[in-house]
């Protein structure tokens, strides 16, 4: 973990980076996907035991996108529309940091189909996460390019704050899971959401009540 003397103050740019699942949103996207199979139960537990970093998170996103193979792709739009919930506070702390001058990014171990429609919805600088394939309209049960894990994560960070010449110590991170880890102890400000056990012990800040605009108490 990379310590920054300076917290990051709201009066100057600086760039906030969320994860989606459990931490923009109130859900896990591949739980619900999986509940149309009859199937979240299975598929939950093992994305429980990738978030608390029980398990390798590229190797089981592989094991749990196979088991959705031959699922009509029209589901994902029921996913967004039936099981979506925004975290309480999310678009506060978005668009009061925005208003700052701050750009906004969520990186996500999830699919693109669900951050992609956030990107628009919230006006996000900027997102990266997992392709699901696609033929004749049905998954496959296969990611397309990389896997976005922990480290693709801590990268995006870094090479964002770049691209928009902010200062590391000018940067938020937030998540709750263990592949948030990376990306939290680089930024100059990394938060625990509802986090779990490990993520708790290991960020330099944690938020176990209320919602995300608690953020905002840290940063004013």
């Amino acid at each position: 973990m990379k310590s920054h003397t300076n917290k990051p103050v709201l009066s100057q740019p600086g760039l906030l980076f969320m994860d989606m699942d459990s931490t923009l949103i109130q859900c896990e996207c591949i739980d619900e996907i999986a509940a149309f199979l009859g199937i979240k139960t299975e598929i939950s537990e093992i994305t429980e035991r990738a978030m608390r970093g029980e398990l390798d998170f590229a190797a089981s996103l592989i094991e749990r996108v196979q088991l959705l193979a031959g699922l009509d792709a029209s589901v994902l739009e029921r996913v967004y529309n039936e099981c979506i919930e925004l975290t309480e506070g999310a678009e506060t702390l978005i668009n009061t940091v925005q208003s700052h001058g701050w750009k906004v990014g969520l990186v996500s171990g999830g699919f693109t189909y669900f951050t992609d429609k956030f990107k628009t919805r919230l006006g996000l600088d900027y997102t990266r996460s997992n392709e699901l394939e696609i033929h004749n309209g049905k998954l496959t049960g296969s990611v397309v390019g990389d896997i976005i894990d922990a480290e693709a994560k801590r990268h995006a960070l870094l090479e964002q704050a770049e691209i928009f010449s902010i200062p590391m110590s000018q940067t938020i991170a937030i998540g709750d899971g263990a592949n948030d880890l990376p990306m939290i102890g680089e930024a100059g400000m990394g938060i625990a959401f509802h986090a779990k056990p490990k993520v708790q012990e290991a960020a330099p800040y944690a938020i176990n009540r209320g919602g995300l605009d608690k953020v905002l108490e840290l940063i004013r």
